[in-house]
This record gives structure tokens, C-alpha cells and sequence, in this order.
């Protein structure tokens, strides 16, 4: 119900955006979220948005998260890409009120499959 797109390999320095697309419900009054999981890594938080966007602080100022309600789609806008960007990004929904942290992925019950983002250096 959740389809990530967008990724690629890019230079270090450059720009790259995620689109997630959702179907079969609509997610609009639920928080989105981006995790990333790195090679041999454990998936980690990278932003999340109901209204107002919330950032790891590996990434503010760098990246911004935006949705459009009306097409069900969340976005997750990509500057200034270093190499340690690199990983296989994933969207999640949380169909159910969030009463703790939402930079946990226990907050999310819905995951897209990932797609994978390459920064060179």
C-alpha cells in the first residue's frame, strides 16, 4: 500500500527525490515517516511529517519532507547529498494515533519497500 520511488546513484553534493505513493487507504491524517537503512546498519530515522516536518539531525538542513493529501503522496526532497546518505530509504505510515516517539519505527504500522539511494564521493 506503500510504494517508495526515486532513488538512484548521484555525485556527492547533488540532489535526489523520493516520492512515496499510497493506495488502497488514504493516509491523510496519519504521520509519514522516512527511515533508512545502511549496509550492514540497523534502520534509522530520517524525517517525519503530519503537519509540520521533524528531522534526524544527521540530515536538517539538508533534506525536507513534504505530502500532498489530496494525491496520498509524501516526499522526502534530498540536497546536498554526502556519502554517507547512502542506503535503501523507506516510507512508513502510522494508521494509528502516535502517543510516543515518532522517530521510532515501533510508531509505524505500514512500509513501503525501500528504494535505494547511492551518493558517490
Amino acid at each position: 500500500q506503500l510504494q517508495a520511488s526515486g532513488g538512484g546513484l548521484v555525485q556527492a553534493g547533488g540532489s535526489l527525490r523520493l516520492s512515496c505513493a499510497a493506495s488502497g487507504r488514504n493516509f491523510g491524517s496519519s504521520i509519514m515517516g522516512w527511515f533508512r537503512q545502511a549496509a550492514g546498519e540497523e534502520r534509522e530515522f530520517v524525517a517525519a511529517i503530519r503537519w509540520n516536518g521533524h528531522y534526524a539531525e544527521s540530515v536538517k538542513g539538508r533534506f525536507t519532507v513534504s505530502r500532498d493529501n489530496a494525491k496520498n503522496t509524501v516526499w522526502l526532497q534530498m540536497n546536498n547529498l554526502k556519502s554517507e546518505d547512502t542506503a535503501v530509504y523507506y516510507c512508513a505510515a502510522a494508521s494509528k494515533p502516535v502517543y510516543g516517539n515518532i522517530t521510532s519505527e515501533g510508531s509505524f504500522d505500514y512500509w513501503g519497500q525501500g528504494t535505494e539511494v547511492t551518493v558517490s564521493s
